[in-house]
């Protein structure tokens, strides 16, 4: 079962028109030339993230380097545009934060903050799963990053373990913003991760900010079980059974938690928790 974590895809289409060229933003205190690279410590579909260290100051960044031509043509210039345009303006806690962005004629760069602790995916394989302590700790903090994007109306839409970093403290940081969008109703593209795909995105039904938390609850599960609810080795299967929402329940699982699941993981996002006046606050 845990190995069905290890090569999740993720599904994403983007609008037939690109948007506008990418601008430089950010401080002006920082410099390309003035970063020296030290070593990949993440690698994507159309770019890597290397750790380097700043000659002036000496502090360490994390510096997403994203090939422009590779963007361009696997059409994923709205997302990208997207992201820098997000990670701009939030500022949480719980959130990578973002301090500057660069591009010439090859490559757009975006410098982060140096999350020293790695991925909680990692953490996850290596335990297997997660007592219902450290679970509920970790899904109260995502509690509080979701509630502040979707107060800013933005929809996160890639809640998964690779995307969560943890920091000296081992308090959480979401990362990769490639699918969040800012929200005033619905939107119908299809994206985000199999096994994290609320019903409505996969029925195309236009969805809004209640699939991040059917996200949750789907990472909630998977921390507290070791492996996601809904697997299958196509894609396809994955879909099936979301739709068919058949639950098995570990018997480790803790009945509190696992009432906290089955609220999240509603079809109906109207009766959904964390959708509804309800505060989410009260069921962690």
């Amino acid at each position: 079962m845990a190995s069905s974590r290890v090569a999740r895809r993720r599904q994403g289409s983007l609008p037939k028109e690109p948007p506008p060229g990418l601008e430089n933003g950010g401080s002006s205190d920082h410099k390309l030339d003035n970063l020296d690279i030290i070593k990949t410590i993440g690698t994507g579909t159309f770019g890597r993230v290397v750790l380097c260290r700043e000659r002036s100051t000496r502090c360490y960044w994390a510096l997403k380097i994203l090939a422009i031509a590779d963007v361009i043509r696997l059409k994923q210039v709205q997302h990208v545009q997207n992201e820098k345009e997000i990670l701009q303006n939030v500022n949480h806690p719980f959130i990578v934060n973002m301090v500057w962005t660069y591009h010439d004629s090859s490559f757009l760069y975006m410098l982060f903050d140096y999350v020293c602790g790695g991925e909680l995916f990692s953490y996850l394989r290596s335990a297997g799963r997660f007592s219902s302590l450290t679970g509920n700790f970790y899904g109260a903090e995502i509690v509080c990053a979701l509630d502040y994007l979707h107060s800013q109306n933005i929809v996160y839409r890639d809640l998964k373990p690779e995307n969560l970093l943890l920091d000296r403290d081992g308090h959480l940081k979401i990362t990769d913003f490639g699918f969040a969008k800012k929200l005033t109703d619905r939107t119908w593209t299809l994206c985000g991760t199999p096994e994290y795909l609320a019903p409505e995105i996969i029925q195309s039904k236009g969805h809004n900010k209640a699939v991040d938390w059917w996200a949750l609850g789907i990472l909630v599960y998977e921390m507290l079980a070791g492996y996601p609810p809904f697997f299958d080795d196509n894609p396809l299967g994955i879909y099936e059974k979301i739709l068919a929402g058949k639950i098995e329940w570990p018997r480790s699982l803790d009945p509190v938690a696992k009432d906290l699941i089955k609220k999240l993981l509603v079809h109906d996002r109207t009766k959904r928790l964390g959708n509804m006046k309800v505060n989410i606050f009260d069921r962690i």
